[in-house]
């Protein structure tokens, strides 16, 4: 035979993969994960889109009506600023601060210590950091932390009112009558020698700061003006209007100036009685009694106002996560290059050029990694605004989350609207999934 004889051709091998595995096998394994992603994302993300362009109850289609409603319907369109407002600050507030921190727990001796402290807010959930945030927000300076801070700083340099809801009693002599500004000012004139009696009502004796004693006419020396102010008014009643009668409270600290031409030419602040003394100066001048005395004691910051709230929750958000940004960069920095540092400062670099210039460029890997993750995070912010967030202050701290719950699960629960707010928070997700992906693979490639 022509070319002679081949023999029998050999069965063509089943094909196996790198691993030695054979495709079907390797599917049946995959198969559980398969269905659950298929379940658990593929299915809830394809019915949103569906559900998206109906109505609220499902009866109707609607095509883009409601994706033309998150632009358009106030609630929604605040809660798209405020997402925006979330992905522009807070990551980067939060990754600078764990820059900082990663710099600092390597110049401090008990790094470990500093490690544990900046880290443990990671541990509480956003549920319980919510609720320690709005007390700590809390109005009032006896219960809020942060108001306390602020209201104790303020009165270290600014004196306070004690009495602000006090005002003159008709049956002074004095005429004491409302100047202008918060201020009271006398009619007439006052004489050395002639005791100034400036009676106050409008405060309640038992509502008295300190511990008040009992007004006592002021003694008069010389050429000197003297005078009281007390709180004409006693538990009980009783007693001469516009006189000093007993158990009536002098009013201590009240400062009280002598006015000539429109000019003070003289002060001074009663004592613990309501007794005070005026120099020389004061003979033929009216008293006032300045807005100082009256003026609304300073209560610290409306944290959870329209105007803060939402620096407020960043704040706390801040708290939480600045722990997690420094343990990432903080390794980042252990894998840098000492002698590139040492080599900058031996070129005459200061630490701040060291840091701007060698530190952060060769950390800067690290830093995208933070700064995408937080990004992603915040897009989903929901907790800790729902949570902080008082009723009356809600709406302008809403974020697309936040108002997806309120659109579908709360009120008349238009779940159309509540499904185009889910597919658009996924689209604003999926850029910045695709671009971390893509820095990965080049990170592989090196």
């Amino acid at each position: 035979m022509a070319g002679g004889s081949t023999g029998p051709v050999p069965p063509a091998r089943k094909r196996k993969s790198v691993m030695g595995t054979r495709p079907w096998v390797a599917g049946l394994f995959l198969l559980p994960a398969l269905v659950l992603l298929g379940a658990l994302v593929v299915y809830p993300i394809g019915y949103s889109v569906w559900r998206s362009f109906y109505d609220a109850d499902g009866s109707s289609f609607v095509g883009m009506q409601n994706y033309g409603d998150i632009f358009t319907d106030d609630a929604t369109f605040t809660a798209v600023k405020n997402t925006a407002i979330w992905v522009a600050v807070a990551p980067a507030l939060v990754t600078g601060l764990g820059l900082i921190f990663a710099v600092l727990m390597e110049r401090v001796r008990w790094s470990t210590a500093f490690k544990l402290v900046i880290f443990m807010p990671m541990a509480i959930s956003m549920l319980a950091a919510g609720i320690i945030f709005r007390l700590v927000y809390e109005a009032d300076p006896d219960q809020g932390v942060a108001n306390a801070v602020v209201v104790g700083v303020h009165d270290t340099f600014a004196e306070s009112s004690v009495y602000p809801n006090a005002r003159p009693s008709p049956e002074g002599e004095l005429g004491l009558k409302a100047s202008g500004g918060g201020a009271f000012t006398t009619t007439d004139t006052v004489r050395a020698g002639a005791p100034a009696l400036l009676p106050l009502v409008g405060i309640a004796p038992n509502k008295l700061p300190g511990a008040p004693v009992d007004a006592k006419p002021a003694e008069s020396a010389g050429d000197e003006v003297s005078g009281t102010v007390w709180l004409d008014f006693r538990l009980g009643g009783g007693g001469q209007k516009g006189e000093i009668n007993a158990r009536e409270k002098g009013l201590s600290g009240m400062k009280v100036e002598a006015v000539k031409d429109g000019e003070v030419v003289a002060s001074a602040k009663a004592a613990d009685d309501g007794s005070f003394r005026l120099p020389a100066e004061a003979d033929g001048a009216q008293l006032r009694l300045p807005a100082s005395n009256f003026s609304a004691p300073y209560n610290g910051v409306d944290w959870l106002g329209p105007s803060l709230v939402t620096p407020a929750i960043i704040g706390a958000y801040a708290w939480m996560w600045a722990g997690f940004a420094m343990v990432l960069i903080a390794a980042g920095l252990a894998g840098v290059d000492r002698n590139l540092l040492e080599a900058a400062r031996v070129d005459g670099a200061n630490e701040w050029q060291v840091f701007r210039r060698v530190t952060v460029p060769l950390l800067m890997p690290v830093l995208v990694v933070v700064l995408i993750t937080l990004m992603i995070n915040v897009m989903k912010i929901f907790d800790l605004i729902f949570i902080i967030a008082p009723q009356p202050t809600q709406d302008e701290a809403n974020v697309l989350a936040l108002q997806l719950y309120n659109a579908a699960f709360t009120g008349s629960g238009d779940l159309g609207l509540g499904s185009a707010i889910g597919i658009v928070l996924l689209l604003l997700v999926l850029p910045v999934m695709i671009v971390n992906i893509r820095r990965l693979r080049r990170e592989r490639r090196r």
